[in-house]
């Protein structure tokens, strides 16, 4: 790129930055906007240009609270600020907030960190907030919430109706005297009248005239509490890039669709308008993405888009919709009518989004339906569905979503505590009858733990047990042909493993795998690491510090040292010993031993003297990988892979593929590492294990974050992660670039599909590819993050490909090259030659733990040649 253009492209780039700082400012000052950072001294500016300010003058005199910072800052939170301080309350406490509009509504929004805070168990917080006379949370607990929804951090987003006086007063106080309360941020925007349209309609009630006609309700006069808002078919859209300075997060829909069938999603190529509808109802975002049923009528006819949402029971509801009708191009009334459901009942028997609009095309429209949800599940089901003989096309669309709980003539919107997924309460049932005693007292040494029925309220990112995640996935759902939908990564409680077993306790390692490897005593570790000295430590993971140290006189190894507060403990540590204590192939880690004794929990491997595939890429790099070099490193990761795969009696998933994961010995030869929370199928005849989600955010199959269903493509989707990473030298995630490229997976495909990877490979890389090569090598890594499982191609494929990708690299002159692993055996065509390399290649690398003899190595490999799956 010329100087002249990167100097144009930076001058645009500033502008950009500029004006939009600017209309923030001048948004946030319009509409009185204040951020408060609780327990900050000064506050700061947040990823979205939002400035902080502290909040101690606006507490009320008198006040005794304490204001801390966690022991650690989360990686997964959304911006320094507001998360890392904090203020705690041991008793009663108030704000007063000053608002200048008191005509308007007022938006307030919560934010709450239930991190680790010194001196501080938060899972003891329990807390009441109020505004004014209205309740918005009671005997509410950040910890709970944060552990049943696998998040990180929660936000609840209230609409107050309008203020009478020059302030709100927030009362925070702790629920019970035992309890503390702490918050982290606190936004307040006075609102512009967003129920400015026709009064709602109630879903279910007609008014008994002669016409049918529906019964509708006011709403203006209510305080509410904000479930969910959702950009249907679309991306994350971040509050910087909401409309009106209203600084709204709107996620995407996928979490919460339901079935098999989701429709497809579709961009508008034509201009939207608002045609005299406020801009501040919901971004051009919104309306210019949208999810459809489908082109096919016969398949349309036969079911319902639907979503579900978590909420909470024996509350009134506001579901607003956002429609944009640009999927057609007739512009006649009864084009497309379909009939809208909320919780089972029509909620809007003919909807026409062209008669809506007085035929006009590619115009935003709102309604809104009011809807009670009473019973003990506590859900809400939205369902879209064509109207047959009323409508020329047989389909529906639905551009965003967002769901209000009312408060109606209560002064209270606060719902319970959420409760744990199905799935989570399975699993550990499952862990209890696998091990009774473990279990009970697991359970016994839980801290606080409180069963408290009810749904989730609250701003939801993910309801998880349908999730981690993620998000953030978040990796998001992806369509060839269409647009990434995911824009963000979304919070995700704890650390890179959503949840573990603490250290201590005692593990049960079988008499086979303790045959198999050496059992060390405290005393020889502690020698052979000078006990345990700082000196000796060269890495730290989510297990604990790894030491090097000499065994036996001369032999170098590395040792894995639990840390007693981790999070990965007794499981992890039993998984590691039983899953590597069986396997011996030249692409995995070998386990030496293990030692355990006074709660101490070590594990012994094989010195590997380059370390982590992630260090030689952009974590010191000290030494810049050649692209042959980074192409044999990939190729040893994805034959360990494939082993565990195929290659063992029972299917073995890893679980947690990413560069740090992948360890390079003297000779440079990757073998695949941390086996603990690895998963064995059983007889895989579901094709998948139900299981909790756990693995490293940015690495995380979308699918499995979805559904807990864990297959081998979870590998495979994180492993492409990890072909990217190595050929953009860049972390999987990066919070300090723009929203969309924070996901390294998301912005390689997007650049991908656009046709201009090559501007963010490694700039040591430009120019030193084969651009053959190049093209294989991305468009396997590309395969690999398909966002549904059954679109990913086998490890087995995959290893095919980078072998193939290498002989592109090394016949750049056409004459066929050959490598230590790859052995000519065979005349005929290059794709022949790489097969038959290839199978080559495996019988002599691979050792297979089966009793099904010889017969068996063929029978698994000719599955390379001609895939037929598992």
């Amino acid at each position: 790129m010329s100087t002249k253009s990167s100097s144009h492209i930076l001058l645009l780039f500033l502008c950009s930055i500029s004006c939009i700082s600017r209309s923030l400012h001048a948004a946030n000052n319009d509409q009185n906007a204040l951020f408060l950072a609780c327990g900050s001294e000064n506050g700061g500016t947040d990823e979205d240009a939002r400035k902080w300010e502290p909040d101690a003058k606006y507490l009320k005199s008198g006040d005794k609270s304490v204001m801390t910072q966690p022991g650690s800052n989360d990686p997964l939170a959304p911006s320094v600020v507001p998360y890392t301080n904090a203020r705690i309350f041991q008793s009663e406490s108030s704000y007063d907030l000053p608002v200048k509009n008191q005509t308007a509504h007022v938006m307030l929004r919560l934010h709450f960190n239930p991190t680790a805070y010194p001196n501080f168990n938060v899972s003891d917080s329990y807390i009441t907030v109020s505004a004014g006379k209205v309740t918005l949370l009671n005997n509410f607990s950040a910890y709970i919430t944060a552990q049943a929804l696998s998040q990180s951090y929660i936000i609840k987003e209230y609409l107050l109706d309008h203020v009478d006086s020059s302030t709100v007063e927030i009362k925070i106080k702790p629920f019970g005297k035992s309890s503390f309360s702490f918050i982290n941020g606190i936004e307040m925007i006075t609102l512009p009248d967003i129920f400015f349209g026709p009064d709602p309609l109630i879903v279910g009630f007609m008014s008994g005239s002669s016409d049918g006609a529906q019964q509708s309700v006011s709403v203006k006069d209510n305080n509410m509490e904000l479930m969910y808002r959702v950009n249907v078919g679309g991306q994350y859209i971040s509050p910087k890039n909401d409309s009106g300075g209203l600084m709204r997060t709107w996620y995407e829909d996928t979490p919460y669709l339901y079935g098999a069938s989701t429709g497809v999603t579709m961009r508008s190529n034509r201009t939207v308008s608002y045609d005299g509808m406020p801009s501040y109802v919901a971004p051009l975002s919104v309306y210019e993405s949208c999810r459809s049923m489908g082109f096919d009528s016969n398949v349309n006819k036969n079911y319902n888009l639907t979503w579900v949402f978590n909420v909470d029971s024996n509350f009134t509801y506001l579901v607003r919709f956002h429609w944009c009708d640009f999927t057609i191009d007739a512009t006649r009334i009864n084009s497309m009518v379909f009939t809208v459901y909320i919780s089972g009942q029509i909620a809007d028997m003919e909807v026409d989004l062209v008669a809506m609009k007085n035929r006009k095309k590619a115009v935003a429209i709102e309604k809104d339906y009011v809807t009670r949800v009473d019973g003990k599940e506590g859900q809400l089901w939205v369902a879209v569905h064509p109207s047959g003989a009323n409508s020329e096309i047989d389909n529906a669309i639905v551009n965003g979503i967002e769901i209000f709980k009312i408060g109606g003539g209560t002064t209270s919107l606060a719902g319970p505590n959420p409760t744990m997924s199905d799935l989570m309460k399975k699993h550990q049932e499952e862990q209890s009858k696998e091990d009774p005693g473990k279990f009970a007292e697991k359970e016994k040494t839980k801290t606080n733990y409180v069963a408290i029925t009810g749904a989730v309220g609250g701003v939801a990112a993910f309801s998880v047990a349908a999730v981690l995640a993620l998000v953030v996935y978040k990796r998001k759902k992806r369509t060839v042909g269409v647009e990434s939908r995911t824009g963000s990564w979304l919070p995700i409680h704890g650390n890179s493993h959503s949840s573990g077993s603490k250290s201590g306790g005692s593990t049960t390692i079988s008499s086979d795998a303790a045959s198999n490897c050496r059992y060390f005593s405290l005393a020889e570790i502690k020698q052979a690491t000078k006990n345990f000295h700082e000196s000796y430590v060269i890495g730290v993971g989510g297990f604990g510090k790894v030491y090097r140290g000499v065994i036996d006189g001369d032999q170098k190894v590395a040792i894995k040292r639990s840390n007693p507060s981790s999070e990965q403990g007794v499981n992890e540590f039993q998984t590691e010993i039983e899953m590597l204590s069986k396997l011996r192939h030249r692409h995995l880690v070998s386990l030496i031993g293990f030692c355990e004794e006074n709660n101490e929990m070590v594990l012994v491997y094989d010195h590997m003297a380059h370390g982590t595939l992630r260090e030689h890429l952009y974590k010191g790099n000290k030494i810049t990988l050649t692209w042959k070099q980074r192409l044999d490193i990939c190729i040893g990761a994805a034959r360990g892979l494939h082993y565990l795969h195929t290659g063992s009696k029972y299917t073995i998933i890893h679980r947690d593929v990413k560069s740090t994961n992948i360890l390079l010995n003297d000779q440079w030869v990757a073998k695949v590492s941390d086996f603990g929370l690895s998963k064995t199928g059983p007889n895989m005849n579901q094709g998948h294990v139900t299981t909790v989600v756990k693995g490293s955010f940015g690495y995380l199959d979308p699918e499995y974050f979805r559904r807990q269903q864990l297959t081998e493509k979870s590998d495979v989707y994180s492993f492409g992660v990890v072909l990217f990473e190595v050929l953009c030298a860049r972390p999987a995630l990066n919070a300090n670039l723009p929203k969309e490229q924070v996901s390294l997976a998301d912005w390689a495909l997007v650049c991908q599909r656009k046709g201009n990877l090559e501007d963010i490979i490694d700039p040591q890389l430009k120019g030193k590819i084969n651009p053959e090569c190049l093209k294989k090598f991305a468009e396997t890594a590309e395969k690999c993050l398909a966002d549904n499982g059954i679109d990913r191609p086998s490890m087995g494929d995959v290893l095919w490909n980078l072998e193939y990708a290498l002989q592109l690299e090394e016949n750049q002159d056409g004459v066929l090259a050959t490598s230590e692993s790859t052995k000519q055996v065979d005349h005929g065509s290059a794709e022949e030659v790489s097969q038959h390399n290839l199978i080559a290649m495996h019988r002599s690398t691979l050792s297979l733990e089966s009793d099904k003899g010889d017969n068996y190595t063929d029978d698994v490999f000719s599955q390379i040649v001609n895939p037929t799956g598992r």
